[in-house]
């Protein structure tokens, strides 16, 4: 989809731009108080936050970005990626907009780069948040996006795909069919379909990424794992796998719920994330 059609029909008032790594990155910032950063996952954008921003925002500064690969930012430049470059990518955003202590959530890939950013810098991270977060990889595991685009023989499906494609992937991520409307289809299409990012996620599921979950233990921060019990691109089990390896964390199972809490359940969710960064 062209960029430009893209943009009118997904920005607002709101969104700003910032020229990082020769790409112009899309992001919001609202709101005022302790930071809150957010990262989204693969197939997603910044505006999967977007219940969550209306309601964080009156309690936090809540700044969220398209990654680079995703949303309105696009491809990288090298269409490379690997977790490292992720990381570094996210800390150059923040030096620049002079963010130098903040709390962080992030949801399946965001999630994974949200731990992986708090073991790099801890001294910047107030409390941690990992809702359905990967991390855990093995060749059995890997939704079903991903399987097509390891395939040679598949892949080509993401020289272009149809909206009912769309729409089946976006049903196996909410379990509540109800929130699956065609605005909701409509928006994950033409992020998707943005020109560059169908051949950014290919790279983005060829980039063998490394597992690093034995570094969870060094993790010293407090840790809220959010998971739907009816995830079906992250098995809820991760969530233990998380528990058990992160030493200061808690879990919060939200039943008949999948992948996405945010924007399945956004008002309890948003609720239990303001109560755990209230505590001290």
């Amino acid at each position: 989809m062209v960029l430009e059609e893209v943009i009118n029909k997904y920005t607002d008032q709101n969104s700003k731009y910032l020229n990082i790594d020769g790409l112009k990155v899309h992001y919001k910032d609202e709101g005022e108080g302790e930071v809150l950063v957010l990262l989204h996952g693969t197939f997603s954008s910044l505006h999967t936050f977007d219940s969550w921003a209306s309601i964080l925002k009156k309690h936090y500064r809540v700044i969220r970005l398209d990654l680079p690969g995703f949303g309105i930012t696009g491809p990288s430049i090298d269409n490379v990626y690997s977790i490292s470059k992720f990381l570094d990518f996210i800390g150059n955003f923040l030096d620049l907009l002079n963010v130098n202590k903040y709390h962080l959530a992030g949801n399946s890939l965001g999630g994974w780069l949200a731990w992986e950013l708090a073991l790099k810098a801890k001294d910047k991270i107030g409390k941690l948040v990992l809702l359905n977060a990967a991390g855990y990889i093995s060749d059995k595991n890997y939704p079903l996006p991903f399987v097509i685009a390891q395939t040679p023989v598949l892949r080509n499906v993401f020289n272009y795909i149809p909206k009912a494609v769309v729409r089946r992937f976006i049903r196996q991520v909410f379990n509540d069919q109800t929130v699956v409307t065609d605005e909701l289809v409509e928006r994950y299409y033409c992020l998707i379909q943005r020109e560059g990012n169908l051949n950014a996620f290919i790279s983005i599921a060829n980039s063998n990424l490394k597992q690093n979950t034995q570094s969870l233990n060094y993790l010293d921060v407090p840790v809220l794992i959010m998971w739907g019990d009816k995830d079906r691109w992250i098995s809820p089990e991760h969530a233990l796998f998380f528990k058990n390896d992160i030493p200061n964390s808690r879990v919060l199972i939200y039943k008949d719920v999948g992948h996405v809490p945010m924007e399945e359940i956004p008002e309890k969710s948003a609720n239990d994330l303001i109560d755990f960064l209230v505590e001290k």
